[in-house]
């Protein structure tokens, strides 16, 4: 299916990256499970935390180890739905199943603290779609893909580019909310707005823009480090991603531009609509008590006049 069958077992699922995510998921449980037990300051985790963490780092392995890795390199639409996932899906699925009692101790024990700056809303978001957008300009795009080392490093950033910005979003500490309500509605729109050009850009091209999809060549040498063998003897065999490919390379590049628009719209559609109703939801408690106060404070009044008239 899609020319997977023409690649081993290692090039498909990654077993080293995988035994490396394997061994972060029982370091997971053994700190909210043995070593929580030790902590005056830790409570329990709830099931739908544990299952958001492992569904975290199973969406994550996938796009940066598994198939959709590889296909990443076959077809541009499978290379932009792996930058959806591990940038979009799995960062707040990750930090919403770390608990509380743990990122008060992250926290507490940064060693950048003097960066906290970049955390900050305006600043998260501006750095993360930045960087997202540089990213997907043709000439650094196929540069990042032709160097291992620029390309392990620059997605490394990447991710917690995301984290800094999802962090505004998905914080569970109150101590830390820097902003609520209608300001939280506003971040989100503003990554919505900011994440639009490079989407178009990719979607309303008159061509293929990436020489990774288009040359052979340029093809070959970025498969050698997610396969295993002589790049060139992928060309030899295959003559290019064309040979996997079922869409036109400037259709599957519009497509992939569709799905990341759209898988963001989505996300953040959904967030946005929480935050409304979160939103919606305090004001009207906030107005309710404010008029039962006024409600009491009237009542007390008028059995205090009451009183005076039949003392007099």
């Amino acid at each position: 299916m899609l020319g997977l069958e023409y690649f081993t077992f290692n090039d498909l699922w990654s077993p080293v990256f995988m035994s490396f995510m394997l061994l972060i998921i029982a370091g997971y449980f053994i700190l909210i499970g043995p070593l929580a037990d030790k902590r005056e300051d830790a409570e329990p985790t709830s099931v739908g935390r544990k299952m958001a963490f492992v569904a975290g780092m199973f969406i994550l392995y996938l796009a940066q180890g598994g198939p959709i890795s590889l296909l990443g390199h076959l077809m541009f639409s499978f290379h932009m739905l792996s930058m959806a996932l591990s940038y979009l899906i799995a960062p707040p699925l990750l930090m919403f199943g770390i608990p509380p009692w743990v990122w008060r101790i992250l926290l507490r024990v940064n060693p950048f603290k003097k960066l906290s700056f970049l955390a900050h809303p305006i600043v998260a978001a501006v750095i993360f779609n930045g960087l997202f957008s540089v990213y997907h300009l043709p000439s650094v795009h196929d540069y990042v893909m032709l160097h291992f080392g620029v390309h392990r490093l620059y997605y490394a950033v990447l991710f917690v580019a995301s984290g800094l910005m999802w962090w505004t979003l998905v914080n569970p500490l109150p101590e830390h909310t820097e902003i609520k309500g209608l300001k939280k509605m506003g971040f989100i729109f503003i990554n919505m707005v900011l994440l639009t050009p490079a989407c178009g850009l990719i979607i309303f091209a008159p061509t293929g823009l990436y020489a990774t999809y288009n040359d052979p060549n340029v093809w070959a040498k970025a498969m050698g480090y997610c396969v295993s063998g002589n790049p060139s003897a992928l060309l030899t065999t295959f003559g290019g991603p064309k040979y996997f490919a079922f869409l036109d390379t400037h259709v599957d590049q519009q497509i992939g531009g569709i799905l990341m628009k759209f898988i963001q719209e989505i996300i953040f559609a959904s967030m946005l609509a929480y935050v409304f109703y979160r939103w919606y939801k305090q004001e009207n408690r906030e107005s309710e008590e404010e008029g039962s106060a006024g409600f009491t404070t009237t009542g007390d009044m008028d059995t205090s006049s009451a009183a005076s008239r039949t003392g007099g």
